[in-house]
């Protein structure tokens, strides 16, 4: 429950301003990286660094089913520029069931911390039991 207001409040925080018309320059490689499906274990996707370019992070999504055990996990998001991001993410108590999908499309997009830095997604085990996990994130590169 409160995972999802925290989603709420966060969802309505970044529309407070109205619509933001993101205007992305010219010379851009758009991008999209994915952990794929892991069993128990992290699931990781990163933008890599590279020379005199820097990422910008427009979004992200994590999935799973449960595990054995109900818990709380910490998600992070490194790399950005203001400090990395942590979001706690529910896991259910019954291996069969979907936990809450977090998806979530920044306006404006987040820059990295400096340019040549890599942006990294990572949700922490979730536990015995657990069969399904992913995340993905997307954004360009400038």
């Amino acid at each position: 429950m409160r995972l999802v207001y925290w989603l709420a409040l966060t969802a309505s925080l970044l529309t407070a301003g109205g619509s933001y018309a993101q205007q992305v320059p010219t010379w851009t490689v758009y991008q999209s990286k994915s952990s794929g499906n892991v069993a128990n274990a992290a699931a990781t996707a990163t933008m890599s660094a590279v020379v005199d370019r820097t990422h910008y992070l427009c979004g992200f999504i994590i999935m799973s089913t449960g595990a054995t055990a109900a818990t709380v996990v910490n998600a992070t998001i490194s790399g950005l520029l203001g400090g990395t991001i942590t979001l706690p993410y529910a896991v259910k108590a019954d291996p069969a069931a979907q936990n809450e999908t977090v998806a979530l499309d920044l306006a404006p997009c987040m820059p990295a911390s400096a340019p040549n830095t890599a942006i990294t997604l990572t949700l922490p085990a979730l536990g015995a039991g657990n069969t399904n996990a992913a995340v993905a994130i997307y954004g360009y590169r400038y």
